[in-house]
């Protein structure tokens, strides 16, 4: 390959590289450079907006910093840390067979790691469509194709299983599940998760179990239930993590739990160690709060979750009232996917919302998603009640507007 002598040529891998989440905020923050008011409704960090750290984490980081643990960790995690995922995963989840943990920066780190350590250029992996865009970054860079399995809008955003099994063939490696589910909401019920195990099960497919939101079901008939305590022989990766329920993701603190027959797995765990051990070591002065997080109760969470809900249930009235839109009611988690009747192109639609009444929103099309005849934001229900209403108020002038104008602007 010969380059150019005249400028400096970045990778192939970066092609393709999109997170549609941070990129609506380019335009955002130039409206707020010429004084202008934005609303943000896009980024899923709770300290945006009117939450904080839990208590248990700042002091026992605060502990750890004055008491030398500064320098670098173990690679896969503090053993304390550790020992106490291990056992809140069997006593509290129900998962058995554990053949292994570690930590990363945040669970998108051990995401990557776990990706990494099983795909090579050409393979494939089965994801969500709708799906979280860090997956397909990953992917793009690993040169492995992605292919999309459907949620159904129709059954509450469920996997649809049988189209599922028909994109498997000798090169599909593995199935990623978000559940609870970003963008959705969705919470899988226990017959579905099962079914997802049978079909990887058959197919000798490595299960990515994302699981960051278990602990935030706003759903009071709902429950959530970790796939890998459902199966103690399917090859599984699951993955969590403070950033959510704990209030911390800028602490960057996550974890996958590697379960299934060891005989099968012990090369790919392995293969995560080499990993692990090459990027050093996560935060080290906040794994020393991940003890007293999952062991102190989190009396935090009912507060929280009764908040959330409060919001959830705000956005879904002010949807409601809005001709064109609707949402499925989200279970878990802090999001709603909200479809626009008509507006195809999504993208479009949300650079004309904000550029109009100053409000960020993703555009479906940025987790993979797209519908025929319309399309779909995600917004998060994080900001304050006056905050969220402000903000749905706009989104209907701006509905109004379009639709007198002669339709939306796609």
């Amino acid at each position: 390959m010969m380059y150019s002598m005249d400028y400096i040529t970045p990778s192939h891998a970066t092609e393709k590289i999109r997170y549609a989440i941070r990129e609506v905020t380019v335009l955002a923050r130039k409206l707020e450079s010429e004084g202008r008011r934005v609303l943000y409704l896009n980024i899923g960090d709770p300290n945006v907006y009117d939450f904080d750290l839990v208590e248990e984490a700042k002091e026992a980081a605060i502990w750890a910093i004055r008491n030398h643990k500064n320098g670098y960790a173990a690679s896969e995690g503090v053993a304390e840390a550790i020992e106490a995922i291990v056992r809140d995963a069997g006593e509290r989840l129900h998962i058995r067979n554990i053949l292994g943990c570690y930590t990363g920066h945040g669970a998108s780190e051990c995401i990557d790691i776990a990706l990494t350590a099983l795909v090579n250029p050409g393979d494939n992996v089965l994801l969500p469509s709708p799906t979280y865009p860090l997956y397909t970054n990953v992917l793009k860079r690993l040169g492995a194709e992605i292919r999309y399995y459907r949620l159904d809008s129709g059954h509450g955003w469920e996997p649809d299983l049988e189209q599922m099994k028909s994109l498997i063939d000798g090169r599909t490696r593995g199935v990623v599940v978000i559940n609870p589910n970003n963008p959705t909401g969705a919470i899988y019920p226990e017959s579905v998760l099962r079914g997802i195990i049978g079909i990887a099960k058959a197919h000798n497919l490595l299960v990515f179990s994302d699981e960051i939101y278990e602990r935030l079901v706003l759903s009071p008939e709902k429950h959530h239930v970790s796939m890998a305590a459902l199966d103690d022989e399917v090859c599984m990766v699951t993955f969590d993590g403070m950033s959510k329920a704990f209030l911390g993701p800028g602490i960057r603190i996550g974890w996958g739990i590697v379960t299934g027959p060891g005989a099968r797995l012990a090369a790919y765990r392995e293969a995560i160690g080499h990993l692990v051990r090459a990027r050093l070591c996560a935060n080290h002065p906040f794994q020393w709060a991940v003890r007293p997080c999952l062991e102190g109760g989190q009396p935090h969470l009912p507060a929280m979750i009764d908040k959330l809900r409060r919001r959830r249930d705000l956005v879904l009235q002010k949807i409601a009232s809005i001709p064109g839109l609707s949402c499925i009611v989200p279970e878990g988690s802090f999001y709603a996917f909200v479809r626009v009747e008509g507006a195809e192109d999504d993208a479009g639609w949300c650079r004309a919302l904000l550029a109009s009444k100053g409000v960020v929103v993703v555009p479906g099309s940025g987790f993979g998603y797209r519908e025929l005849g319309a399309g779909y934001f995600r917004i998060v229900f994080l900001p304050t009640e006056d905050t969220l209403a402000e903000a749905f108020d706009k989104i209907a002038e701006f509905v109004e507007e379009t639709r007198s104008g002669g339709g939306a602007p796609c």
